[in-house]
């Protein structure tokens, strides 16, 4: 496992639990507002973590840390992430896999083997404008239009979230967004900030008022939408 980052402590990355992060290198995406751009452009930049000061973490704040979050880059991308994930089963860990859809099989084969608890999956934009929001001209999106199949399947507790950011999303984009995971179980719109970036973008946060906007007609087919960042 490339482990890039460690964050000993979080009350935010997995809902209802008490977690750690890790943070993965490398990601098979090249979207232009990334905030975890050295994880994607640089994944070996820094010497790293091994996977027993995870587990040694894990193992000294037992009682105190129920659940981890497996973040990017694109965790997926790891070829045994499997394999680590079952270890923090064996350990009782709850795990949470933020990932972009890009790996059906892997996110199958984690759900059917139980080694996933929860699956928090980015839509990045509009099947549309897949090509233009993740940097990758000519992009197949079967591979994240299955992945959406598998968590609509309802196996795993999962959400759906897009990083809304001006001049990539449209009030129509985000409907063309929600009914593509209709019948969803939830659904996060989350603001954009203008932090570390792969791209040259200026005036890319979006105004609550449209923010709200956005979420209203999410809501025309989805139960549970909501805005984070704002």
């Amino acid at each position: 496992m490339n482990i890039q980052g460690l964050q000993k402590l979080t009350l935010l990355d997995y809902p209802g639990k008490t977690a750690c992060t890790i943070f993965t290198g490398g990601c098979n995406l090249r979207c232009p507002f990334c905030h975890n751009a050295v994880l994607v452009l640089c994944p070996d930049a820094e010497e790293g973590y091994k996977e027993e000061e995870v587990f040694d973490l894990l193992r000294k704040r037992k009682g105190i840390l129920d659940g981890i979050a497996i973040t990017g880059g694109e965790p997926l991308l790891q070829k045994d992430i499997l394999s680590f994930m079952k270890r923090l089963k064996d350990e009782g860990v709850s795990v949470k896999l933020d990932t972009n859809g890009a790996y059906p099989e892997k996110l199958r084969e984690a759900i059917d083997k139980g080694l996933v608890d929860f699956v928090a999956m980015d839509i990045k934009n509009s099947k549309e404008k897949y090509a233009l929001t993740t940097g990758i001209q000519n992009i197949d999106i079967t591979p994240f239009e299955e992945s959406v199949k598998i968590l609509l399947e309802g196996r795993v507790d999962y959400e759906f979230r897009t990083t809304v950011v001006n001049g990539f999303h449209t009030t129509q984009d985000i409907e063309s967004i929600a009914k593509w995971i209709k019948g969803a179980k939830a659904y996060h719109l989350q603001a954009f900030k203008d932090n570390f970036l792969l791209g040259d973008i200026h005036n890319g946060e979006v105004s609550e008022s449209d923010m709200n906007k956005m979420a209203e007609i999410a809501r025309q087919y989805l139960s549970n939408v909501t805005i984070r960042g704002i």
